[in-house]
């Protein structure tokens, strides 16, 4: 038997920075696996918590035979399909009987509903398990010869179906706490409204882990369901999106339906604006590292940034959040900068205008 149990959210409001571990895998005291998947979190399962000597808020549970004959669903499908190694080996049946308990009782691992002996069909050791009597061994084995045809097991050729069920298992188990989170943040984010935020950010922080295929499963339906939540209450309170890295899923951040996608300092902001049309309104994108040059640096990044934004529908900003030990000097010429900007944006405009018709009159007295 295996057990899954795993954590994931999509971040909002806080911009964590954590590795992403590969899973730790337990030997059970039953022959079987208790994988432990760990994707993008914020919170370590209870039960790796525990295992490591962690302070935990209760003891974690889960159940050997967990998924099983104890519950009226299972006995349902046992009456459909009657064989357990059907039951046991078809990927669909496998991970709607491994959900059975889980989805009831919320215990804390999901248990791959196997049999100790499937790896022996891989071995060559052909074998049945017949109702009420148990395991069948077809063809015992008693000889020299006999254990010289046993085969080494090879699970990828010979129990395909146990890794498939897994991989299936992980998401589902995955998108429903992923549900749970979209149901959450919209709240939050309406409570916020509720009292006095007047525009909100959200932070996907680990979008840009996840391939554009696996954003377009993991995180754009979330996104969106929590952006289609707030807009039935709070229908006038902008939304800005942020995404570090996002560079490759720009098109795909402003299908949420958010009001605003904050560009992160790896992309070009003339370039960001084309991608994803004048419609959507942009914020950022200043290089935080530009904050430790001198104060003509920072004012020529400001200026190269505001210039390509072009008039309307932009929020300057940093690319990401102040990297600490930014000099405090630098944060208030960056502010106070932006204040005189308009001013001087201006006056700016008045004298390209006037550059511009000097230019064309050359042209025309020139023919």
């Amino acid at each position: 038997m295996s057990c899954i149990c795993s954590i994931s959210s999509i971040s909002s409001f806080s911009s964590p920075r954590k590795s992403v571990s590969k899973p730790p895998i337990f030997q059970c005291s039953l022959p079987g696996t208790v994988v432990e998947p760990k994707t993008a979190s914020v919170a370590e399962p209870l039960l790796l918590n525990a295992v490591r000597g962690e302070d935990v808020e209760r003891p974690p549970v889960w159940l050997m035979r967990q998924a099983g004959r104890y519950m009226k669903s299972y006995q349902i499908i046992c009456e459909k399909y009657p064989s357990f190694r059907e039951r046991s080996e078809n990927v669909d049946l496998v991970v709607e009987i491994s959900l059975q308990p889980w989805n009831v009782f919320k215990p804390d691992g999901v248990i791959l509903f196997s049999d100790i002996l499937t790896p022996l069909s891989g071995m060559n050791i052909p074998f049945d398990i017949v109702k009420g009597k148990g395991p069948v061994i077809f063809n015992p084995l008693r000889t020299a010869a006999d254990v010289d045809q046993v085969r080494e097991f090879f699970p990828e050729e010979s129990v395909p179906y146990v890794g498939e069920s897994l991989t299936i298992l992980r998401k589902e188990v995955l998108h429903a706490l992923l549900q749970k989170f979209a149901i959450s943040m919209a709240k939050y984010i309406q409570y916020q409204a509720d009292n006095g935020a007047q525009a909100v950010q959200i932070f996907d922080s680990w979008a840009t882990e996840l391939s554009p295929v696996d954003f377009e499963e993991f995180s754009l339906p979330y996104l969106k369901q929590i952006v289609d939540t707030v807009r039935r209450t709070h229908p006038n309170l902008p939304l800005i999106l942020y995404a570090s890295g996002s560079g490759g899923l720009l098109e795909r951040l402003a299908l949420t339906g958010v009001d605003v996608v904050s560009l992160d300092w790896t992309v070009d902001m003339a370039e960001g604006r084309r991608r994803l049309g004048p419609d959507m309104a942009v914020q950022g994108n200043v290089d935080p590292g530009v904050l430790f040059g001198s104060k003509d640096f920072i004012t020529n990044r400001i200026n190269d940034v505001v210039r390509k934004a072009g008039k309307g529908k932009h929020i300057l900003n940093l690319g990401h959040g102040i990297v600490v030990g930014t000099p405090e000097e630098n944060v208030a010429h960056f502010l106070r900068l932006l204040k005189e900007l308009d001013t001087k944006s201006r006056q700016w405009l008045v004298d390209f205008l006037i550059n511009e018709f000097y230019v064309f009159l050359a042209s025309f007295l020139l023919l």
